[in-house]
């Protein structure tokens, strides 16, 4: 099958960064292959990615001196009609200037001279997980609530892409989910069937190309599964986990998905003890496990990008790190498309 997201080890990145002035960390996104526009918490609580995501959810109140969201039941139900007259209005669900101010700066570039460009949303399943009602319930546990909220989150996400497409053809999504790592516990109380059910309705609303990122360790084999065009991990962290996965790899990339994988890591102790030979030289012998495994080594290359490990917004020197980690992300992606001869 066709992929519909370029790979050949090209470079991409998730989207929060550490900034926080909107130029430097627009320069630094637009270094790489496929662009993307930063999430920025430390410039404005409303470039938070949660807060982006509540834009217009019924019920939702925000306290940006406190750097919270609450959500409110009754609220929910009195504002839930004016939620329901803007349903069949695309461009109502899209992030205001108000939300990102690197989101609109980024659609007035030229973008045209990059082989894609990527946009992302906070995932519903985290979202129903992260946002408390009054009774400091999560969300996602009220039956009436969460089949809306998948609907809604699905409509952000597709109005995002549509707006993105108009920028660039080979627009396509990543779909935030750190949440899921917790579905697998015993402690979470939402079940992987219910997250399996909802996700599946969130995804047919979503034209293709879409995918999830997460930089946790969720049951790789429930994600490999769903309905993907890109599925984004921690390869630094979490690789040797994946090893042992490559007959669900495998059936992901004959569907003509693509995987990103996130080997250079930005924060800053890690970073410092990282070399680039080495996690280049771990990175394939990953790869090689998978090839051990049944899957074609072209066709894996093919199917791939290469991206930062995660986001990171704890550093003691702020940007310096995560400015050093995309550097040595450019200068891998050159040798190993130089190495296997990739266009």
């Amino acid at each position: 099958m066709a992929t519909l997201i370029p790979g050949n080890l090209r470079t991409t990145a998730m989207g929060i960064l550490p900034h926080d002035e909107v130029e430097p960390a627009l320069k630094l996104a637009l270094l790489l292959d496929i662009p993307f526009w930063p999430q920025l918490p430390r410039l404005s609580f409303y470039e938070d990615m949660y807060v982006q995501a509540a834009e217009h959810f019924p019920g939702i109140q925000l306290f940006p001196e406190e750097k919270t969201l609450r959500f409110d039941t009754t609220a929910f139900y009195e504002e839930l009609p004016q939620l329901l007259a803007y349903w069949d209005d695309l461009d109502y669900f899209d992030i205001s200037p108000s939300y990102s101010a690197v989101y609109h700066k980024f659609l007035n570039l030229d973008l045209s001279g990059y082989i894609a460009v990527r946009g992302q949303m906070e995932g519903p399943v985290s979202f129903g997980m992260k946002i408390l009602d009054e009774s400091d319930r999560p969300i996602i546990f009220n039956d009436e609530v969460r089949p809306l909220m998948m609907d809604f989150m699905a409509r952000r996400v597709e109005a995002q892409l549509v707006r993105l497409k108009g920028k660039h053809p080979n627009a396509f999504m990543f779909v935030d989910e750190p949440g899921l790592q917790f579905v697998f516990s015993s402690m979470s109380g939402y079940t992987d069937l219910k997250a399996k059910e909802d996700l599946d309705r969130f995804f047919a609303q979503i034209q293709r190309p879409r995918g999830i990122h997460l930089c946790g360790n969720p049951d790789w084999e429930f994600l490999l599964h769903r309905d993907l065009d890109i599925l984004s991990m921690d390869t630094f962290t979490n690789g040797e986990i994946i090893r042992c996965y490559a007959g669900a790899i495998k059936r992901f990339l004959a569907r003509g998905a693509v995987l990103s994988w996130g080997i250079i890591p930005t924060w800053y102790e890690a970073f410092g003890e990282a070399n680039l030979d080495q996690l280049t030289a771990y990175l394939e012998d990953l790869w090689e496990t998978l090839v051990q495994g049944g899957i074609d080594r072209e066709q894996l290359l093919a199917q791939s990008l290469l991206g930062p490990a995660r986001c990171c917004l704890v550093n003691p020197d702020r940007t310096q790190t995560v400015t050093l980690a995309y550097a040595w992300l450019r200068e891998m992606s050159q040798r190993l498309r130089e190495k296997y001869k990739l266009q």
